[in-house]
């Protein structure tokens, strides 16, 4: 019987809120991961969650029954350091965790605080940030600093409810700097195309949850998707 997704060469999901919504799995979605690769349909894994490194990804997505390689999975912080280091960016003041400090880290971008003349603020979801760290941030981009956020989601499912996010940190910074940072994370362009990239694919699925990033990224490009709801 033919199904949805054998029109597609490749399905870019989403993950909080779609596979799992904190430790929590999400009924059916494991399963549903299986029959898009019974089907061929190449699912790569693509998440605004700039926290956790790829290699997390995989063994979060384990816990809750999905398996997955760490080539499948696109994070936010891995498009936001390959932006950077192509620009000849070196030198970063980070609002961010484990995942984006990694991924900087690993194309030649350091993490410096604002006595290190920093030519970037990066801002990802940071669960340990203090108000002097959003300080120096605003003063940084005051003083010229490029300004990048890994992705503008205002909130973080949790299983309790929803959390700030890297895009609520954002709003603080562009609350006391007067200026907007360029956004790397869905709804923007470069995370879709990054994803495409590497599934190899050319007729993209994208499955997500939320209307202002997953649907309207999808739908900027002319893609087609899926809402989870």
């Amino acid at each position: 019987m033919a199904a949805i997704v054998d029109s597609y060469d490749a399905v870019l999901l989403d993950l909080d809120g779609v596979l799992h919504r904190g430790a929590r799995p999400i009924p059916g979605a494991a399963e549903s991961v299986v029959a898009l690769r019974s089907r061929g349909a190449r699912p790569v894994f693509v998440t605004n969650n700039a926290s956790r490194t790829p290699g997390q990804v995989v063994a979060h997505l384990a816990s809750v029954g999905i398996e997955a390689a760490v080539d499948e999975v696109i994070t936010s912080a891995l498009v936001t350091a390959s932006a950077l280091a192509e620009r000849g960016l070196r030198r970063a003041l980070v609002i961010g965790q484990d995942g984006l400090l990694e991924a900087l880290a690993e194309r030649g971008v350091q993490s410096v605080g604002l006595e290190g003349d920093p030519e970037a603020v990066v801002v990802g979801l940071d669960r340990g940030v203090t108000y002097e760290r959003l300080r120096d941030a605003a003063l940084a981009v005051q003083r010229g600093a490029a300004y990048v956020a890994a992705n503008p989601d205002t909130t973080f499912p949790a299983e309790n409810g929803n959390w700030p996010g890297a895009g609520a940190l954002a709003a603080a910074i562009t609350a006391a700097a007067g200026r907007s940072p360029e956004v790397m994370g869905k709804p923007a362009a470069p995370i879709f195309r990054v994803a495409l990239a590497r599934a190899g694919g050319t007729r993209p699925l994208v499955v997500g949850d939320r209307l202002d990033t997953d649907i309207a990224g999808a739908a900027a490009l002319g893609w087609d998707s899926c809402l989870v709801l």
